[in-house]
């Protein structure tokens, strides 16, 4: 299963819950990416991190991160990742300072000059209760203790939700600076296709515990489009598997496809049908697409 490169490998992995089941994730990631998973609140990310971090044990499958098979050997593993959550909270009656030093005492990587400068980048306040920190303020400060210990691998879970755009843009950006360093790597959890679309190298749909596509970011970009159509009297849209009717009836009809090509003007022009107008689809159009897509292909 283990490829040298491989920072994360998932083969086949499935966790099964009394209202919900993780089927068949297969998920790899080399050094120096960043891997934006993308799905509806409810989807599976959640899980699917929290499998990968040693927090829950698949029931089917295997999970190697770093090199080693989780959960058995995760105390190795996390000496190397970073691990940020929405959900994660620090100590309210201690200040920031105190959990700067908390951090620097137990772990060996810790970067000291890089923790000061982050301070400075996010504007925080060391003598700060951590309870009176804002959303936005709580949110750079986890991702500080995070990056400051210089991991190889960084899992964050939903680390903008909720922030103000001011915020999300300090945190992508240092996001982006980090894989200055080609050994590190990083798994982004959102739903926010927006900021997915703007840091990730490649990128996962995930829908009702199953991955629905995956593949590098330029490739979805490229690929998907929306086609609006015409058809002459008596002209049937005909079968092709890349396109799927999305809107319209009648003799106009709104289309997508996954495999654009110059080529399908050619096919639909033999069935009577003219093609209007080719429009780029943005991150978020794909990713509904996909989704509607799947949904529909399995209540078939």
């Amino acid at each position: 299963m283990s490829t040298s490169s491989s920072v994360i490998e998932m083969r086949n992995v499935g966790k099964q819950f009394s209202h919900f089941a993780l089927r068949d994730i297969s998920l790899e990631l080399g050094a120096g990416q960043i891997m934006g998973l993308v799905g509806p609140n409810g989807a599976g990310k959640t899980t699917t991190i929290r499998i990968l971090m040693g927090l829950l044990s698949a029931d089917t499958g295997e999970v190697r991160v770093l090199g080693q098979p989780m959960p058995t050997r995760q105390d190795l593993a996390k000496r190397d990742i970073g691990f940020v959550s929405d959900e994660m909270r620090m100590f309210n009656h201690a200040t920031f300072a105190w959990h700067l030093k908390f951090a620097e005492s137990i772990f060996p990587s810790w970067d000291a000059a890089y923790a000061a400068q982050l301070l400075d980048r996010f504007h925080l306040r060391p003598a700060q209760l951590t309870r009176n920190l804002s959303r936005g303020e709580h949110a750079k400060a986890l991702l500080l203790l995070a990056l400051a210990r210089r991991p190889r691998l960084l899992v964050l879970d939903e680390p903008t939700s909720g922030l103000d755009p001011v915020a999300r843009q300090e945190v992508l950006s240092e996001l982006m600076d980090v894989l200055v360093d080609e050994n590190r790597a990083i798994v982004f959890s959102s739903h926010n296709t927006a900021d997915v679309e703007r840091i990730s190298d490649r990128i996962t749909f995930i829908d009702r515990g199953r991955i629905i596509d995956c593949s590098d970011k330029e490739t979805f970009l490229e690929h998907w489009r929306r086609l609006q159509l015409q058809l002459n009297e008596g002209a049937v849209l005909p079968r092709i598997p890349s396109i799927v009717p999305e809107s319209g009836g009648g003799r106009l009809v709104s289309v997508t496809t996954n495999d654009y090509s110059p080529d399908l003007h050619g096919l639909l022009g033999k069935a009577g049908v003219i093609v209007r107008e080719v429009q780029r689809m943005t991150l978020e159009e794909i990713f509904v697409a996909n989704v509607m897509r799947s949904r529909k292909e399995r209540a078939q």
